[in-house]
């Protein structure tokens, strides 16, 4: 299939971050959160427990919309904290309640402004950015309140110290940091990167998630008749009472197929993280130079015509046989591809990507 890329001029990437970033600084933050991450439990069965447990809090908002039944609502904050809070378990060891003003406050922001792919463009036109005016000052803002969020759970663990039993990100961390200043006393690893790499796990654990809960119920408002199949599927499978786990995507090809449609469409980023060639080389036909940035359009993949019957319609239908069986795509690269994709996956926390 085809997949188009944008050429920026050669320039030079944030060395700290995980997203967003290059260097031996990149390599050490990607690769100890990818190890700490499997072992608190993202990827596998061990987590879905709190996947649960924030989806039933979420029958509350379900209650409240239907309660206002008519009346225009929206659900984006109810949302946004309940994704948040299974990486909030990860990364900060605790949930937080709807009565937590200063979460609350947070998820305000958040819900109100990209923070993602705002500084992201801050941090690769740095000298542009900074001169315009725009919205990517109200997302820069937002960011800040995350780190000093971030930087008072830091300062709560160290006040507690580091339990013989790591329980999240954090402590692992902590421990890390401990362990780096021994052995390493020039290590990388700081208070600094760690909350540039908790923010991006937040971040890239939550936005993405949210938006495309949001995306997914407003099609299936828009489309009835597909919602009544979805539903239809979940009560001959599941039942009434019983929990949904990833594993039941076997038995409910349809309502499989309808998750995956609503990444392909709903297309939340549309264009891919930046990738820096490390020699010169060509691509497409053009010449690239060492350290020119290369943005990958993921559009041009989830709506290509050749790969999918009706690339600009909603249409479950593109990930089943005539049989109705769940047939994964090539094309579809809802998350980019590549090894900032593979830690961006591990950050979101539904799994719906195989």
């Amino acid at each position: 299939f085809n997949l188009t890329v944008g050429f920026v001029p050669p320039t030079t990437l944030n060395s700290q971050r995980i997203m967003l970033a290059t260097g031996h600084t990149w390599k050490q933050q990607r690769r100890f959160a990818l190890r700490t991450l499997r072992t608190l439990g993202l990827g596998k069965s061990g987590l879905e427990h709190r996947v649960q447990e924030e989806a039933h809090d979420l029958t509350l908002t379900v209650t409240f919309i239907i309660m206002v039944a008519g009346k225009p609502v929206d659900p984006s904050f109810a949302l946004f904290h309940s994704v948040s809070n299974v990486i909030c378990a990860v990364v900060y060891g605790h949930r937080f309640s709807r009565e937590d003003e200063t979460f609350h406050e947070l998820i305000k922001r958040l819900c109100s402004t990209s923070c993602v792919s705002l500084p992201q463009l801050y941090e690769i036109f740095p000298w542009l950015m900074s001169r315009l005016p725009g919205p990517h000052k109200k997302a820069l803002a937002c960011y800040d309140v995350l780190s000093d969020f971030t930087r008072r759970e830091i300062r709560m663990h160290t006040e507690r110290g580091i339990p013989e039993e790591l329980q999240d990100f954090i402590d692992f961390y902590l421990d890390h940091i401990e362990k780096m200043h021994r052995d390493e006393p020039k290590s990388t690893y700081n208070e600094d990167n760690m909350i540039y790499s908790i923010n991006d796990l937040f971040l890239g654990g939550s936005e993405t998630s949210s938006t495309t809960l949001n995306w997914g119920l407003l099609y299936m408002v828009a489309n009835p008749d597909i919602q009544e199949k979805v539903q239809k599927e979940l009560d001959a499978v599941l039942g009434p009472s019983k929990l949904i786990c990833y594993e039941d995507r076997k038995e409910l090809p349809y309502t499989n197929a309808v998750v995956h449609e609503i990444q392909r469409f709903s297309n939340i980023i549309s264009v891919g993280m930046p990738r820096v060639c490390v020699r010169n080389t060509t691509m497409l036909g053009f010449p690239l130079k060492k350290g020119t940035i290369v943005l990958p359009n993921i559009a041009s993949s989830l709506y290509d015509p050749e790969q999918w019957e009706t690339p600009r319609q909603f249409n479950p239908g593109h990930f089943l046989d005539k049989d109705g069986n769940f047939v994964a795509q090539e094309a579809f690269l809802p998350f980019s591809i590549g090894k900032w994709a593979t830690a961006q996956i591990s950050a979101v926390w539904i799994g719906t990507v195989e």
